[in-house]
């Protein structure tokens, strides 16, 4: 296990224009289901409308209480996954491992999520991601990250200070730093690395559920189960001891 410490500056949010936020909306920006900021993302989505009709085909919402002491970050809604369903990881196959490996923990009701209107329920735990919009072949700009960032910065200010973050991906890693304001360079990405954040959260690094890493054992189901077995053990640390 890899352990960084690091301070950085204060919190600096971008706005979903792409600029930096001032300090009056360093809490980011609340989700915005109309939101069309990206022109390459909102004609995907217009186009995905057309040729997907009984798809969601819109921005897609974190799902799980606000202030859940765990926070699972990903890259994007997939086509046919959380861009049909509405929910994160729901509805594709980086959504099989990750449901079943919450509900192994005791993050979820049940180990599979079926649709954004079932009766599972996340327990001390949200999901979220990097980009709300589904992006062509899964790949999100660098400037579509950045201006989605702010509403990652508003799930990031209703976080307990006493949790966890598990970021699943390089991108969904960066996108948390930025959020917080902090260097990428102080904090390197690698599976299973552990990093203290200086306002006292916690940040894990996962490599990303995905068809692609689950297939070529980049990622086994032992490995991710470590992760979040790790993230369930600190926390439940955290609160015995009050430690923050």
């Amino acid at each position: 296990m890899t352990v960084s410490s690091a301070s950085g500056p204060g919190p600096v949010t971008i706005t979903a224009n792409g600029h930096a936020a001032s300090p009056a909306s360093a809490q980011g920006l609340p989700f915005d289901a109309g939101c069309s900021a990206c022109p390459r993302l909102a004609g995907f989505l217009a186009q995905q409308r057309g040729a997907l009709p009984a798809y969601y085909n819109a921005p897609v919402p974190a799902f799980g209480a606000a202030d859940a002491r765990l926070l699972v970050v990903g890259l994007a809604p997939g086509l046919h996954g959380a861009n049909r369903t509405g929910r994160p990881f729901t509805g594709d196959h980086a959504g099989i491992l990750l449901y079943q490996t919450l509900f192994d923990q005791g993050f979820a009701s049940a180990p599979v999520s079926e649709h954004a209107a079932d009766t599972l329920r996340l327990i001390g735990a949200r999901i979220s991601n990097a980009v709300r919009c589904v992006p062509p072949e899964n790949k999100p700009e660098p400037a579509e990250v950045r201006r989605c960032n702010a509403y990652l910065a508003h799930d990031l200010a209703a976080h307990p200070a006493d949790g966890v973050v598990i970021a699943l991906g390089t991108i969904a890693h960066q996108a948390v730093l930025d959020a917080l304001g902090l260097r990428r360079s102080a904090y390197s990405f690698g599976h299973g690395a552990h990093h203290a954040l200086p306002d006292g959260r916690l940040l894990i690094d996962s490599y990303h559920c995905s068809r692609y890493n689950t297939s070529t054992r980049r990622l086994t189901p032992e490995m991710f189960a470590a992760v979040f077995a790790a993230a369930r053990a600190l926390l439940d640390t955290r609160r015995d001891t009050g430690a923050a």
